[in-house]
């Protein structure tokens, strides 16, 4: 599988949210992705596992870098357009996200992505549609939100 790896936390883009919560992009490449992640006691529920908004999120990034990862992708943005997720039982530890690009067409990839725990258990699953964009050439300079409408 060909990788793709940048500095910092393996991103080829810089993410703040996901560099807040500290993922880490092992590998992306070829219709695929997978993300390492600990949750640290910020990122807990209040039963002390990690909270579902951040697995979601994982799952989110996991699924965009696999859509991002095919060659016809490279060097495009994403955004979410829709995402289902099921939780399968709680997830603790040194958390692998993995996803895998189903079918792309030239504007929309349809994805898929499951994080396994430390004892390689499916903690949750999500199916998810995203919409590829131009980049910005300077994300910082005017509205970002209005080249999204």
């Amino acid at each position: 599988m060909e990788q793709e790896q940048a500095p910092g936390l393996g991103f080829d883009i810089d993410i703040p949210f996901v560099r807040s919560l500290g993922f880490t992009l092992v590998q992306m490449g070829e219709g695929c992705s997978e993300l390492h992640y600990e949750a640290r006691p910020e990122h807990l529920n209040s039963w002390r596992i990690t909270h579902g908004g951040a697995l979601m999120t994982l799952l989110d990034v996991a699924m965009a870098m696999a859509a991002r990862s095919e060659s016809l992708a490279r060097g495009m943005g994403m955004v979410t357009v829709e995402m289902k997720t099921s939780f399968l039982r709680p997830a603790v530890g040194l958390l692998v996200a993995r996803g895998r690009l189903l079918h792309r067409t030239r504007s929309l990839a349809f994805a898929e992505g499951t994080v396994l725990d430390a004892g390689g258990e499916p903690c949750c699953h999500a199916t998810g549609t995203f919409k590829y964009l131009s980049r910005l050439a300077d994300p910082t300079a005017g509205s970002a939100a209005r080249d999204f409408q």
